[in-house]
C-alpha cells in the first residue's frame, strides 16, 4: 500500500440539493437512497439511526432470526443469465446471507399490470420456485395486485426472507476493524452490463451474463472454517463503490484497496470503457464483500476459492485507522484515488 493520503487540506463537497419530488436516484442506492432513509423514512417509522445492515436482526425465543424485505422492478424482465423472478429469490436469500444467516423462508407480493402476458408470467413464476427449491427455502406466502396497463412494466416483485443466524456469529458493517483483509468472491459488474447489453442494445464483444445466484451456501462454507469474519456486504446498487463505504461508516474505518486485484472481466471492462463508467459503480447479484481477521485471510480464501461461487475469490485491501470512512483505490499507475459514493446510480432499475 501506498502511504496513507493526509486529508486535512481537504475541503467538503458543494452538499447534495433539495429535492421536492423523487427521482430515479432516490432508488439507486446512492447518496440519495441514504438520504432518503435517514431523514425521511427512519425519522417517520421512529426507527434508530444505527447501523443499517442487509437484514434486520430480532430475538425470537433463544434464536435470534434475520430479516430482510426487498422490491424488484428491474428492466428489462428478461436478461442474459435470468430473470427477475429468480433474482427476487437470490437477492432476498443473499441480504439474508450477508447477516451471517441461514435463510428458511420467503413471502413473495406481486404487483401486475393489465396486459402482462401470462406465459410470461408463468415463466417467471417457474423461475423463482426452481431457484426457492436449489436453495432449499420454501415460499409459504404471497399476494397479487394489479395496476391499470401503462402504470407499471408488467410485474414488479417484492420478495421477504427469514433466516437463522447461528450461535456465536455476530456479522455486521460496523464490526469491521483497521487491519482486516478484505476479500471479494469474484468478478464484479457482470449483471449490470448484461442489463445494459439487452435495454441498449450494445454488444461488447462477449456475451455477458448476469451473476444471480444465492450466496448462503457459499457462506455457510467460510463461517464453518472458523475464520473471524467481522462484516459481509453483496455489492448490488452502487456496486462494490457503495458497499466498501457503508462499511467504512458504520464502523468508523478507513479503506484502502489495490485497483489491479479487483478481477474486472474484459467485457465487463470494455464496457466502462467505452461509456465512460467505473466498474466499482456497476451492480452485481451474486458476489460478497467480506472483511476478516487479516491473520485469517489466507484461510479464508482457500475455502472460498473450493466453492463454486468463491473460485475467483481474490484479496482486494485492507482496512485502516486511517481516513475514517474515506475509500481510497491505489490505482495501476501507482496513484490513489478517492472512491466515492454516486449520488444516485449510473445505470437505474438495475434489480
Amino acid at each position: 500500500m501506498n502511504e496513507p493520503l493526509d486529508f486535512s487540506n481537504w475541503t467538503c463537497p458543494t452538499p447534495l440539493r433539495d429535492y421536492p419530488t423523487v427521482v430515479m436516484g432516490h432508488g439507486a442506492g446512492g447518496k440519495l437512497s441514504s438520504e432518503l432513509i435517514n431523514y425521511l423514512f427512519l425519522p417517520a417509522f421512529g426507527t434508530p439511526r444505527s447501523p443499517l445492515t442487509d437484514a434486520a436482526v430480532t430475538e425470537v425465543g433463544n434464536s435470534r432470526i434475520a430479516i430482510s424485505t426487498d422490491s424488484f422492478v428491474v428492466r428489462p424482465l428478461f436478461f442474459p443469465g435470468g430473470n427477475i423472478g429468480e433474482l427476487a429469490v437470490n437477492g432476498t436469500i443473499n441480504d439474508i446471507a450477508m447477516m451471517g444467516a441461514q435463510p428458511i423462508a420467503l413471502t413473495a407480493s406481486f404487483i401486475l399490470e393489465e396486459g402482462m402476458p401470462l406465459d410470461q408470467l408463468g415463466i417467471i413464476a417457474e423461475s423463482m420456485g426452481r431457484a426457492a427449491r436449489q436453495a432449499g427455502v420454501h415460499l409459504i406466502a404471497g399476494d397479487t395486485k394489479v395496476v391499470d396497463r401503462g402504470h407499471g412494466d408488467g410485474v414488479y416483485i417484492t420478495t421477504t426472507g427469514f433466516g437463522l443466524i447461528p450461535s456465536g456469529i455476530n456479522i455486521g458493517p460496523d464490526q469491521a476493524r483497521p487491519g482486516d483483509a478484505i476479500i471479494i468472491s469474484g468478478p464484479i459488474g457482470l449483471h449490470g452490463v448484461a442489463i445494459l447489453s439487452v435495454r441498449e442494445g450494445i454488444e461488447f464483444g462477449a456475451p455477458v451474463v448476469s451473476d444471480t445466484a444465492a450466496l448462503h451456501k457459499l457462506v455457510s462454507v467460510m463461517l464453518a472454517s472458523g475464520t473471524r469474519i467481522h462484516a459481509m456486504r453483496d455489492p448490488t446498487r452502487g456496486g462494490v463503490a457503495a458497499a466498501l463505504n457503508e462499511i467504512a461508516q458504520a464502523a468508523g474505518i478507513g479503506v484502502e484497496i489495490v485497483e489491479r486485484n479487483i478481477p474486472v472481466p474484459s467485457a465487463v471492462q470494455a464496457a466502462c470503457e467505452l461509456l465512460g463508467m467505473d466498474p466499482l459503480h456497476i451492480a452485481n447479484e451474486g458476489k460478497l464483500i467480506v472483511f476478516v481477521e487479516r491473520a485469517d485471510a489466507e484461510l479464508l480464501l482457500t475455502t472460498m476459492r473450493h466453492h463454486p461461487l468463491g473460485r475467483e475469490a481474490s484479496l482486494i485491501g485492507y482496512a485502516t485507522a486511517d481516513h475514517p470512512g474515506v475509500v481510497v483505490a491505489c490505482t495501476g499507475i501507482g496513484g490513489t484515488r478517492v472512491v466515492d459514493t454516486l449520488i444516485g446510480e449510473q445505470l437505474p432499475r438495475i434489480c
